[in-house]
């Protein structure tokens, strides 16, 4: 059996109407079983690498391989796929698509060919892993976004895939759904499920992945365990990425503590990230006040 659950070898994709390859030359593998990010500046092509991993786009040229054997691309072989490979878009609006909760994240179950047991079981299950028990028969349009998120990630764990895509999920959550993201993928993970996550989100990253992946114009620049990548750090300042704030300041730490422990290390990048949230929380309530006195100050 092999150890790569998904597999780019030489894979191109260009635009129609462009010129420059979205995808070039790109060969990777990810490894299962573990949490993976994808980094890049905008427009590197991650968004365009998880349509093609999920049969959406097509490569121009090379292949992409699940489990060792080349995707097919008639239509029973991609609805097989996109049960296994499951995809969260950025925005949930671009796949919420029923009236309510409990019908959006029923609608996948629809061609498992499985009995209406079956698929009510699965949906209380979804339902209940993910706190939308209450939500059930609410309307999508009356949602937050990040109960909107939520829905969307239910609706793709509903299948049981054995890879999941996400698209930039953290984007415009607060600190409290954060973490709440944050605990539901601790758990679908823990179930045996493999993560390929893109994200801006560097500390998000040296927190919480197994493995890195960078990307820079459509190519696998650099790859390694987060601290091998951000031990790069000269070369993450000239792809314009930088580094976290956590490894930054651990690097200090270190320097006048060599013994650190590994136990004691993830306390304090821990300990940085929730100073972190605290510090944004802060800034946006200021925000918010200057805002108010400036709006009444011009009434």
């Amino acid at each position: 059996m092999s150890q790569w659950l998904l597999e780019f070898k030489d894979v191109y994709y260009t635009y129609p109407g462009t010129n420059r390859p979205a995808i070039a030359s790109l060969t990777l593998r990810l490894p299962i079983g573990k949490r993976i990010a994808l980094i890049g500046q905008n427009g590197c092509g991650k968004t365009t690498l998880f349509l093609l991993a999920n049969g959406l786009y097509k490569p121009q040229q090379g292949r992409i391989c699940w489990k060792s054997d080349r995707i097919n691309y008639n239509r029973q072989s991609l609805i097989q796929l996109r049960q296994q490979v499951g995809l969260v878009f950025q925005h949930p609006e671009q796949q919420l698509i029923a009236s309510t909760v409990e019908e959006d994240i029923s609608y996948g179950l629809c061609n498992l060919e499985l009995d209406e047991k079956t698929i009510a079981q699965r949906i209380e299950q979804v339902l209940e892993e993910f706190g939308l028990t209450s939500l059930a028969t609410k309307p999508i349009h009356q949602l937050s976004l990040g109960q909107k998120k939520r829905v969307s990630l239910a609706d793709v764990m509903v299948l049981q895939p054995e890879l999941l895509l996400l698209d930039e999920p953290t984007a415009y959550l607060d600190p409290l759904h954060t973490r709440q993201l944050a605990q539901l993928l601790q758990t679908i993970h823990a179930n045996g499920t493999t993560i390929l996550m893109a994200t801006h989100d560097l500390d998000w990253v040296y927190r919480w992945a197994d493995w890195v992946l960078v990307l820079d114009r459509g190519q696998l620049f650099l790859e390694g365990t987060p601290q091998d990548v951000f031990s790069k750090q000269e070369v993450m300042e000239k792809l314009q990425l930088g580094v976290p704030l956590a490894f930054e300041l651990l690097s200090l730490i270190e320097e006048m503590e060599p013994q650190l422990s590994q136990s004691r290390t993830q306390d304090l990048v821990d300990a940085i990230a929730q100073l972190k949230n605290k510090i944004q929380q802060k800034l946006v309530g200021d925000i918010k006040h200057i805002a108010r006195a400036i709006a009444l100050s011009n009434r």
